[in-house]
């Protein structure tokens, strides 16, 4: 809901000037998390069939009421729907974290860390270094299958959270919500390229820098040079790609993509691996997908948000948000190629996204290095769907929108640069309370 812009007199006293805040998150939950309308019979099967294999919660060795076999031996939650899951499945973090509750289900002995908390965000933890002091960058899963009722004479040490804390080794990351991904995957890589080129001397002026000095440029793919788009710093190619490594680093479930475990601990292995395979001998064409594909096929056919309709104060704010500098970066409208499937050829994306990588300084910086994105560098989050998360940035940081403005912002140091956002931050600041809060409302309508 939109802040009103207005203050009113108690009593003989006036009240104190207007202030800009966030609306913050709607409170009845858009409908996010349809289908594409227009979906064949044999599609529309197979989004409910991935759906299912989204929510579905994987055990051990596949025990009731789970169906899915393979959780861990490590993992940080054990389905694709308990990251992704507001304000429907295909989301992001709910507000309440499943991962509080997980820590000791089936009597598990894991020891919930301390930025796991009930009332934040679904983290994922990464150690930026090594004990010998060279680069780590990987995710660090939260729990272990240890104790549980399902993994009997499993024995496995958590990763050693407070150390990592005590030495400022720790980054996060929260999950990113997956509506509209199928026209994401579609844009053809000409079209972000061409926009990359768009308003040079704007963004010159704005200090944010194009591609020829090697800032703001794309992560790509480091086997066929493509354009990479998904992940925070843009570092996975394809959905598909992204949910096989989900499966296998966030649940420890092996599949046709990533065939092995990543702990192989003798006493910790219950199932054959891959454990999430094509099955080649299925009777029916859909039958013959295997679980990562099903999920993948359930995101690609995700709607995308939709907004709140206009209203004076979300036009107002659409056109200050262009003013200020913000549309450089987080580009309203990119188009989709010639795919494959016609519901998502040649369409308009209203993604709010440049899906290229910048320098976003060292309050940003996590110092993790993924593909060619460097420590400080990282992809314009798409905003559409903004009106629905609860928490902000890539490490959920806040839940306050000038908040998450104002951490845009930055000075360089001795490891990273400037901010490419110092300047429009500025510019943003410089607007009255009114202006900034129909920005805000804007936002917020997305």
């Amino acid at each position: 809901m939109a802040v009103a812009l207005f203050w009113v007199e108690a009593g003989s006293q006036v009240a104190p000037p207007f202030k800009a805040q966030d609306p913050g998150a709607r409170q009845t939950p858009s409908k996010s998390g349809t289908s594409f309308a227009d979906l064949t019979p044999a599609q529309h099967q197979l989004f409910i069939d991935g759906h299912q294999v989204f929510n579905e919660a994987a055990s051990v060795q596949g025990t009731m009421p789970a169906t899915r076999p393979g959780l861990g031996p490590r993992f940080n939650l054990d389905s694709c729907g308990g990251c992704h899951a507001h304000p429907h499945h295909g989301g992001t973090s709910p507000k309440l974290n499943p991962q509080v509750e997980l820590a000791t289900r089936e009597g598990a002995t894991n020891e919930l860390p301390s930025f796991i908390q009930a009332d934040g965000p679904v983290r994922v933890a990464r150690f930026k270094f090594k004990h010998d002091g060279r680069r780590d960058d990987g995710v660090q899963a939260l729990f272990t299958i240890s104790g549980r009722s399902d993994a009997p004479g499993c024995f496995l040490m958590q990763p050693n959270f407070k150390r990592a804390a005590a030495w400022d080794n720790l980054s996060f990351r929260i999950p990113t919500p997956m509506f509209g991904a199928g026209l994401i995957e579609a844009i053809d890589d000409d079209a972000i390229l061409a926009n990359s080129r768009t308003d040079d001397a704007k963004k010159f002026s704005f200090g944010i820098r194009g591609r020829s000095n090697g800032a703001g440029r794309p992560n790509v793919n480091d086997n066929d040079h493509t354009i990479s788009r998904f992940g925070w710093k843009a570092q996975v190619k394809s959905l598909e790609l992204f949910v096989a490594q989900a499966f296998n680093v966030e649940q420890g479930i092996t599949n046709d993509l990533f065939p092995q475990e990543i702990e192989e601990a003798a006493t910790c292995r219950f199932t054959t691996t891959p454990e999430s395979t094509t099955h080649i001998d299925a009777s029916t064409p859909l039958g013959f997908a295997s679980d990562v594909a099903k999920a993948a096929f359930f995101i690609r056919f995700l709607a995308p948000p939709v907004p709140v309709p206009d209203d004076e104060s979300i036009v107002r704010g659409r056109m200050l948000f262009g003013e200020v500098g913000c549309t450089l970066c987080h580009t309203p409208t990119l188009r989709t190629g010639h795919a494959t499937l016609a519901f998502l050829r040649d369409k308009e994306v209203k993604l709010y996204s440049d899906l290229l990588l910048h320098n976003m300084g060292p309050g940003l910086a996590d110092d993790i290095k993924q593909g060619r994105a460097q420590g400080d560098e990282f992809r314009t989050a798409p905003l559409w769907g903004l009106g629905d998360r609860f928490f902000l940035l890539h490490d959920g940081r806040t839940k306050d929108l000038l908040e998450a403005i104002s951490a845009h912002a930055s000075r360089g140091d001795w490891r990273y640069p400037p901010s490419e956002a110092n300047e429009v931050v500025a510019t943003f600041n410089r607007l009255t309370e009114i202006d900034k809060q129909h920005v805000l409302n804007f936002l917020r309508g997305l």
